[in-house]
């Protein structure tokens, strides 16, 4: 008989897609998941995905849930989680407590319905600043950004003579640099799952996530991921509204990449105790995502509003060097990203989507978080 595979998490974004993945690779799958309001919707109901599904309802913070959920699991993947920088910041008992104690209740029962192999969804978030070079030439693994007290001063981590650092692609052993509640939880996520599986015999993987896009993901969630976020505003007839100057870079990877990711996570002996970042390997400003996004969508005169203000957590630049993947779990991202964004376009046409984004920044305008 194939392998039972546990998705925590696994009515969402990422889950519903490694789901399908799993299915046409022969495993078996079982989903746990809260289906959270802000995901959701409030009247979430089970959700409509296959029927070979065995779904369980249920928190992952609650033990008795996760215990019968384990029953008969031959591996994890760890995907429930609170996600947002920018909300983290201030409903911090509400991410601690279900991406940290979450984890926490997972191990207990892990203890004693000990499985193959628990591959966890970490994030590019706990790096903070990726790696840069300084005009000098040395690398720099601490870059900080100071607080910016008047608009002549560079958004970029500068050196000691002022002059901006170049952003580098950063690989797993940079050292990590927690900007953010969200970043803390991730790490502790990541920590716990490296630490207590080999413990009790266990083997652990963790995938750190650049920004993951593509059809399925909450457009009504305006903590959800950026290209998420401006569809949803595009869609309403708003133009895409950007913090700092736009020029900010990130790397954006397909969500079928990333649930191949998983599926090699769980297969590759290799894998066993590493850490890999999972991105295209490709990266661009903000700003020429949201134009990009914008000709996709049929929205070519929605000119993105750029706010030139910061938000508390935020970094300027962090973009992935994919090599370990590469090597060691086969990792090979296929989808080209302006066919992505072709196929997000078309899925949410066909969609209905709340645009949140001001309600958003008036909650972190409120507590001083946006300056």
């Amino acid at each position: 008989m194939s392998e039972l595979i546990l998705l925590t998490g696994g009515a969402g974004f990422i889950g519903r897609h490694l789901t399908r993945e799993l299915l046409e690779r022969g495993y078996r799958v079982r989903v746990l998941d809260s289906l959270l309001d802000q995901v959701h919707g409030a009247d979430a109901s089970v959700p409509a995905i296959d029927p070979d599904i065995d779904f369980h309802r249920g928190d992952v913070r609650d033990p008795a849930a996760v215990a019968r959920a384990l029953q008969g699991v031959d591996a994890v993947v760890h995907l429930a989680a609170e996600v947002g920088v920018g909300q983290s910041m201030y409903a911090v008992d509400r991410y601690v407590s279900a991406n940290d104690c979450g984890t926490a209740v997972l191990f207990q029962c892990l203890i004693d319905h000990p499985v193959r192999r628990v591959v966890v969804a970490s994030s590019m978030s706990i790096y903070g600043e990726g790696l840069y070079r300084s005009a000098a030439g040395h690398l720099v693994e601490d870059a900080v950004r100071q607080a910016r007290t008047s608009a002549s001063q560079p958004w970029d981590p500068v050196d000691e003579a002022g002059r901006p650092l170049l952003p580098l692609p950063t690989p797993e052993g940079k050292r990590p640099a927690l900007a953010s509640v969200y970043a803390i939880t991730k790490y502790v996520q990541e920590r716990l799952t490296l630490t207590l599986a080999p413990a009790y015999g266990m083997e652990g993987v963790a995938l750190r996530l650049w920004n993951v896009y593509g059809p399925g993901q909450a457009l009504s969630n305006p903590y959800t991921g950026v290209l998420a976020i401006f569809a949803s505003r595009l869609h309403n007839g708003q133009p895409p509204m950007i913090f700092e100057d736009g020029q900010q870079r990130r790397d954006f990877v397909h969500v079928s990449d990333v649930a191949r990711a998983f599926v090699q996570a769980l297969e590759r002996p290799e894998a066993a105790g590493g850490v890999f970042n999972i991105g295209s390997g490709e990266h661009r400003t903000v700003s020429e995502v949201a134009e990009l996004l914008a000709h996709a969508m049929g929205r070519r005169d929605m000119v993105p509003e750029i706010t030139g203000k910061a938000r508390a957590g935020d970094i300027r630049h962090c973009i992935p060097d994919i090599g370990l993947a590469r090597r060691s779990l086969g990792f090979a991202p296929g989808t080209e990203f302006v066919a992505g964004l072709a196929e997000l376009a078309d899925w949410v046409a066909r969609q209905t989507a709340e645009d949140r984004v001001h309600e958003a920044r008036r909650e972190l305008e409120a507590r001083g978080l946006v300056a």
